[in-house]
């Protein structure tokens, strides 16, 4: 390998670590972790939700710090509301700290709260003034007096009051994700759960459709209320850069360690070292290789026909394998002569063919004259016969 085919595998190398790095860093996050997330485009994704809310006038802000941070805020004071929709579906509720916020008159809303599976189909619609909302789940929590949304199977969407506030749970993180951007009623639901106040939702005895129509044509009088939306972001991965800061102690290094990014570093600076070893070493001894041997008769051949090949010298290579050829005959025939006549009736004592063959080949030009290389090519293959005849190249049969 010579010093520039070690450059190209050098550089290389860099360029497919670089190109790893630079996918993980700057491909759109489109994981299991983003699903949920306003910021997300994607079906999963509430990102046409919150454009939505943000439409009809509704304070709505993203969340990027642990709950811990949230409930001391000032802005956070009841009634709030604060979102959580779940990348994935979970077992436990609603925590400690959880719970006190919403005690002094908040609402929390948890999407992606897992129930059993039941005999309901994964697909329904279910009636709504507002629109049908579509469910996209068998799950359901056993139904009782505070069920919103369900059906004979159970509910799908429920609530728990604690102190002054309540916590609405659903068995569904996709209740108004980008995919049912179709089904209007889906997202006039989530946004009755979020801004209807405590006193906006009246208790009425009925059917599940009686419900919902209550709970979306009951005036939510939003600007009344003045109640303000939270969307909690942290839980998908967004972190304010204090947060940061504060989680990785200052050290950008200690950040990343703690991210699926580090062992891809790590195999990258890997990849790096043996590129570089590789490209300037190579692991082991310097093998000395010897030069080839030149066999100068044969190179002076090649070369000589090379020559003869572009002058078109075809008369010049008849003349000398011409006289080659009659004097390897006399040899295998035994003569003393170079005669054209001694040589043709030794030739057809010995091995019986035919004089023509042979007297053809040794009649001498009257000129020289060139001949087209498909004749020169015919020529030699004549020679090669009668050399096939020759007593000494002669088979015997078995």
């Amino acid at each position: 390998m010579n010093l520039s085919n070690r450059r190209l595998w050098l550089l290389g190398a860099i360029g497919i670590t670089a190109i790893i790095i630079i996918t993980l860093l700057f491909a759109p996050a489109n994981n299991k972790l983003n699903s949920g997330s306003t910021y997300n485009r994607s079906p999963d994704g509430y990102g046409a939700w919150y454009a939505f809310m943000s439409k009809q006038g509704t304070e709505v802000q993203r969340w990027q710090k642990p709950f811990e941070d949230f409930a001391k805020n000032q802005d956070a004071k009841p009634p709030s509301t604060f979102l959580r929709v779940y990348s994935s579906l979970i077992t436990e509720v609603a925590s400690d700290p959880e719970e006190n916020w919403v005690k002094q008159g908040n609402t929390l809303v948890i999407l992606g709260v897992s129930a059993p599976v039941t005999a309901a189909p994964f697909s329904s619609l279910h009636p709504d003034s507002a629109g049908e909302i579509k469910i996209d789940t068998g799950r359901r929590f056993p139904s009782d007096k505070n069920q919103i949304l369900g059906d004979k199977f159970g509910a799908i969407v429920w609530k728990k009051t604690l102190g002054k506030g309540t916590v609405y749970f659903a068995t569904t993180p996709h209740l108004a994700a980008n995919a049912y951007q179709d089904f209007p009623g889906n997202y006039e639901f989530l946004a009755g759960l979020v801004t209807q106040s405590e006193d906006g939702l009246k208790e009425i005895e009925g059917t599940e459709q009686a419900l919902a129509v209550n709970f979306i044509q009951n005036p939510i009088n939003i600007q009344s209320q003045k109640k303000k939306v939270w969307v909690d972001e942290y839980i998908h991965g967004y972190k304010d850069s204090e947060i940061i800061k504060r989680e990785s102690g200052g050290n950008l290094f200690t950040y990343l360690a703690k991210t699926p990014l580090f062992p891809v570093l790590i195999q990258g600076t890997i990849m790096l070292i043996v590129a570089i070893l590789a490209g300037w070493n190579r692991l082991g001894q310097p093998v000395t290789i010897s030069a080839p041997q030149v066999d100068n008769s044969e190179a002076y051949i090649q070369a000589l026909a090379g020559v003869l090949e572009k002058a078109n010298s075809t008369d010049f290579v008849v003349e000398i394998i011409g006289k080659a050829e009659k004097l390897q005959l006399q040899k295998a025939l035994g003569q003393t002569s170079l005669e054209s006549e001694t040589l043709t009736n030794a030739w057809v004592e010995q091995t019986g063919r035919k004089a023509a063959e042979l007297s053809e080949l040794l009649r001498s030009p009257s000129q020289k004259r060139r001949i087209s290389a498909p004749d020169l090519l015919a020529w030699l293959g004549k020679w090669e016969q009668i050399r096939q005849h020759l007593p000494s190249n002669r088979k015997e049969p078995k």
